[in-house]
């Protein structure tokens, strides 16, 4: 018999918003963290804007050691893994550390650290022939994104299957559905299953200024993330983490947990078609939604809230609204939808993840976090994106999508069980 895996902990680390409850604060009210970049002078780019986390590594309770050791992204994990165990008040030192598993998510692995080494290094670029003398100890670790996995497998004393998923954007999600199939199948019976990123780089900034694909608003940078808005020109890019504990539900019931939602469904296409472009009608995204529903044996009548990827370029918003309609009907313009990224930015591998801890708060807390921003109405995204207020709202299926470079598609649905409903 297949067992249902259930979210029991919540850690967040998310641009201004250190810890699961200010990062619902900020949701919910509906605040935007983007502003002008600090984390390193962008003055020569064209988008100079990011929503920052305010990351103190002292004050978030890691050791001198974690912390020479680690990457910013390793930071994060880290810190978002404890919280989300204490937050689901296991008590870890029961738990046969050979069930206990990490399914962690990234995109573009420790970028910060190897800037940081590269111009070291290099003498800032001068030298051809960088000197390896130079370079910290745990410079290695840094060019091996598993090695993110494995800082917080070390954190929870875990022994179990321990991988690192890399599908671009999709990363945080696919990485939280591989440790549902984990929980499923039985190879595992607590997962720490999340996302974490740092990209907030010259070399990141770089690379989306070449193509275009950021906001240049700099001069409004907490109006500039407009996900669905006929004025929008681009994402502004983020950082942050989220990791979750799952379980199976039957573990939690009997140890009397706080379940958050069941991880009921999930899948995921790729269009294999362009690096970057988009189909304009999303056939690919809607094959994930559509299977993501059957597999948590639901129709489209279900869904009470779509938690979009929302990024807002313009090929992607009309791709996600065009895969919405292809896959619920009817039901794509009875349902609210709205993307957490007009607030928290794009934090690339990480930002799947921290969309799935939103989804199970609003599950939790019946309430659809809104869409900032968004005062011009695009007619070419016509469905309800729930703009610049939350709204109170019975909730018992979300339906959480991503789409990432490379022609990644991701769904995923979770579920309010028999005990968060009573």
């Amino acid at each position: 018999m297949t067992r249902r895996a259930v979210i029991t902990g919540i850690g967040v680390v998310a641009p201004a918003a250190v810890g699961r409850e200010a990062f619902w604060d900020l949701l919910s009210s509906g605040r935007t963290a983007t502003r002008p970049i600090s984390l390193f002078d962008a003055s020569a780019f064209r988008s100079r804007i990011a929503a920052e986390v305010d990351f103190d590594a002292v004050a978030a309770g890691l050791s001198p050691q974690e912390i020479r050791r680690m990457d910013r992204a390793g930071q994060f994990a880290v810190v978002s893994a404890r919280e989300a165990l204490a937050d689901s008040g296991l008590d870890i030192g029961g738990v046969d550390p050979g069930r206990l598993s990490v399914s962690l998510g990234s995109a573009v692995g420790c970028t910060t650290g190897l800037e940081e080494e590269y111009r070291v290094l290099s003498d800032d670029g001068r030298l051809h022939h960088v000197d390896h003398r130079y370079g910290v100890p745990h410079l290695y670790g840094h060019m091996v994104p598993s090695t993110l996995a494995v800082e917080v497998a070390r954190t929870a004393g875990a022994e179990g299957p321990v991988a690192l998923v890399s599908t671009g954007c999709t990363s945080g999600i696919d990485a939280v559905a591989h440790g549902a199939q984990l929980i499923e199948e039985g190879s595992a019976d607590i997962v720490l299953a999340g996302a974490t990123d740092a990209p907030i780089s010259p070399i990141t900034s770089a690379c989306f200024d070449a193509i275009k694909a950021t906001s240049p608003n700099n001069d409004e940078a907490g109006h500039a993330s407009r996900p669905f808005d006929a004025r929008r020109d681009g994402f502004v890019l983020g950082e942050g983490a989220a990791v979750m504990v799952l379980e199976s539900e039957e573990s939690a019931l009997a140890r009397g947990a706080r379940i958050y939602a069941e991880v009921s469904g999930f899948a995921n296409r790729s269009n294999a078609y362009h690096m970057t472009g988009l189909k304009p009608d999303g056939r690919e995204m809607a094959e994930a939604i559509s299977l993501a529903l059957d597999r948590a044996r639901l129709d489209p009548s279900a869904v009470d809230y779509i938690n979009a990827h929302g990024s807002g370029t313009k090929q992607n918003d009309r791709h996600e609204t065009a895969a919405f309609k292809r896959s619920l009907g009817a039901r794509a313009h009875e349902v609210p939808v709205s993307s957490i990224k007009s607030m928290i930015g794009h934090s690339l591998g990480a930002i799947g993840s921290l969309e799935i801890a939103a989804c199970a708060l609003a599950l939790q807390r019946q309430v659809v976090p809104p869409t900032a921003n968004l005062h011009h109405r695009d007619p070419e995204c016509d469905l309800d994106y729930v703009p610049l207020v939350a709204r109170d709202h019975v909730m018992d299926t979300v339906l959480t999508v991503g789409s990432g470079f490379g022609g990644f598609q991701s769904a995923m649905v979770l579920t309010r069980t028999l005990q968060e409903a009573a």
